[in-house]
């Protein structure tokens, strides 16, 4: 069983160690040792990373995990570490402390929901630049919420108190836990209690005060299910970062608009109803287009047995070609179109027409021209053919006199 220095000691930067058991996989490698202070992954939080090295090798651990046995797994340079041999164990300290600084935050803001709206936490992440809990609130979660929240969050956090860790064989009778212990935890119980605060059954490493945690900033929150919610939030030097991207990201859209006065928010809502009132020009326009388009084509198609058959080839998308093509299906009774474009053709009826499937019409065209497709007896599309627009709708004509 491998010693858990992180356990009695979360600022142990450094430290010497026996290799247990080694694997070595071409320049990977992952290795056991007696005793370590790299944090295996689990609880939401990552592993640590960090450097083992010895006399001729290195390794840069990049994944740590496991239980009673803890293995070190990165990429070796230099000979292969002997079984028994001692190494030097170098966490990156910088990744590790703000790790540490993320849990210990959220034991706060996880506590302070739940002393303000019972919400529990559900589930916990730490990610390298956020993290997010998953907390349970019955009703719609708001800014005022979240806001209220993180104010008492941060007075925890401003007032420097201690953070206590502490084993225990049996919990004492007065001591209840913001979390009931899970099943699975067997043996001495670790928990983490700030006092006053919060009490909870943890096995990830945090910082001595709560003052070390800097600041806890929300970043974002939504519902992920009907009664759960996910928050996003950051502590310390990654709240920072995170703020200075928001607000970069702030300052460089509102130089975007054409007026550059504060909120954001109106400029946006200017932005949008213009946009909708482009938009319903645009679709003026385009159904004015349509009408006399669909005129010029009705007014050259053959008519076959009553039946108006528009073929033609579009220079447009497929999504575009098919609104014209309902259009002048649905505008036009007794009309049957048949449309071709870049790798893509669109048969479509008016439902008025009996008798004639365009599923069908699509297969017979699909056996002589390769491709695939499906559709209705209205509309029919498809794609992939050996074959060319022009031929593609000369070969649908053919088929269709046949089923006409």
């Amino acid at each position: 069983m491998t010693i858990k220095l992180f356990y009695d000691d979360a600022y142990l930067k450094e430290v010497a160690a026996k290799v247990e058991a080694v694997e070595v996989n071409g320049k990977r490698i992952r290795v056991k040792l007696d005793r370590t202070i790299f944090y295996p992954e689990g609880g939401g939080q990552p592993s640590d990373k960090g450097v083992i090295k010895g006399e001729g090798f290195r390794i840069e651990v990049e994944k740590v995990y496991g239980e009673e046995e803890i293995w070190h797994e990165g990429l070796l340079t230099g000979r292969k570490p002997e079984i028994d041999e001692e190494v030097l164990l170098e966490l990156d300290w910088e990744w590790r402390y703000e790790n540490m600084r993320q849990h210990t935050g959220q034991h706060i803001l996880s506590a302070v929901l739940k002393d303000m709206y019972d919400s529990d936490t559900t589930g916990f992440q730490i990610f390298p630049e956020y993290n997010k809990i998953e907390i349970n609130f019955d009703g719609e979660l708001t800014w005022e919420h979240v806001l209220a929240a993180e104010l008492e969050a941060n007075e925890i956090v401003w007032a420097d108190l201690g953070v206590k860790t502490s084993f225990y064989d049996k919990l004492p009778e007065d001591m209840v836990p913001r979390k009931p212990l899970p099943d699975k935890v067997k043996g001495r119980i670790r928990i983490v209690e700030i006092p006053g605060v919060d009490v909870i059954p943890c096995g990830g490493t945090h910082v001595r005060r709560t003052g070390e945690v800097g600041f806890i900033k929300v970043l974002n929150f939504y519902r992920k299910s009907r009664n759960i919610w996910r928050i996003e939030f950051a502590c310390g030097y990654r709240a920072l970062i995170q703020l200075e991207k928001i607000l970069r990201d702030y300052w460089h859209s509102l130089d975007e608009m054409p007026n550059k006065n504060r909120p954001l928010v109106e400029r946006v809502k200017e932005l949008k109803s213009e946009k909708e009132s482009l938009e319903g020009e645009k679709k003026a326009l385009r159904l004015e287009l349509w009408e006399w388009k669909a005129r010029t084509l009705l007014r050259e198609a053959p008519e076959v047995k009553g039946i108006k058959v528009v073929s033609h080839i579009e220079d447009v998308n497929m999504k575009d070609a098919q609104a014209f093509a309902i259009y002048l299906v649905e505008k036009n009774p007794g009309t049957i179109a048949l449309i071709a474009g870049e790798n893509y053709v669109l048969f479509a009826k008016n439902e008025g027409i009996e008798g004639i499937s365009m599923k069908e019409l699509l297969r017979r065209v699909l056996e002589r021209t390769g491709g695939g497709g499906g559709g209705s007896d209205n509309l029919a599309k498809g794609g992939g053919f050996k074959a060319t627009p022009e031929e593609i709708l000369k070969i649908a004509l053919e088929e269709l006199k046949s089923l006409i």
